[in-house]
């Protein structure tokens, strides 16, 4: 297993207007954006400074026949996708693409668990991806939140493929209880029952930013919305859950409100 193995190493942002979209996030969450180069896909470039963290693209014309809205990925690192893809199907859940090359990028499958909260599973080919940028690095990612079917049995399910392990657990009363889950021994993210109002069972990603009260009118400013306002988090942090003007979820951690 190498050491990004179970470990989410990427994110992209599927949209109707990329210009628009790429605009947005670079004002918002500051990063830089650079066309990828690839010649066979549109593909822009998110980075953190010098680290690249993501990528915007238009939705597929597959995918668009399939009802599918703008929408953040992340990307789970294996050692074999298409072993991975027959464990998830096995496991209960679905193959929405069948494991395919990038050229000169990896090999990836769109998957989903058993209640239908999408993920990507990937392989990236030659090189070994750049060392992680420190924990908290504006840009970067900073928790990965499960808003799923049922949070005991999608635990079970991840923990299965992945090899994630608990940590910390808290009883949020009526909201159910909100489990936090690690990576390689790093608590990375948490899962939960979804809310009766959620609409499907999802992942929700959250970048480092500066500071959350200024982050929050950037993203009014832009045309998106700010669906959860600044709260506060144990350990201090602040948070905001958002939408961004084409539809896509998203959401904003700080060190600061």
């Amino acid at each position: 297993m190498s050491d990004h193995a179970g470990k989410f190493v990427w994110y992209d942002v599927m949209t109707t207007d990329t210009k628009a979209a790429e605009a947005f996030y670079r004002d918002v969450v500051g990063w830089k954006a650079a066309d990828s180069g690839m010649s066979d896909r549109p593909y822009t470039i998110f980075s953190a400074g010098e680290v690249p963290v993501g990528g915007l693209m238009p939705i597929p014309a597959e995918a668009r026949a399939m009802g599918a809205q703008p929408h953040w990925s992340g990307y789970i690192a294996v050692d074999d996708v298409d072993a991975y893809a027959s464990r998830v199907t096995a496991a209960g859940g679905t193959v929405h693409k069948a494991p395919e090359d990038i050229p000169g990028v990896g090999r990836f499958a769109v998957v989903a668990d058993p209640h239908g909260a999408g993920f990507i599973l990937f392989k990236g080919a030659g090189e070994p991806p750049p060392a992680a940028a420190a924990p908290g690095t504006p840009g970067t990612a900073g928790w990965h939140e499960l808003h799923g079917g049922d949070q005991p049995s999608d635990f079970a399910f991840y923990s299965g493929l992945f090899g994630w392990t608990k940590a910390d657990a808290m009883d949020m009363g009526a909201m159910g209880v909100y489990q936090l889950f690690a990576a390689g021994g790093m608590p990375v993210g948490g899962m939960m029952t979804k809310m009766p109002g959620t609409p499907a069972p999802h992942w929700l990603y959250y970048f480092n930013v500066d500071a959350i009260d200024a982050a929050a009118a950037r993203v009014r400013q832009r045309g998106g919305q700010v669906v959860l306002e600044p709260t506060e988090v144990p350990g201090g942090s602040w948070i905001i859950q958002c939408v961004d003007p084409q539809g896509a979820r998203f959401a904003l951690v700080a060190p600061r409100r």
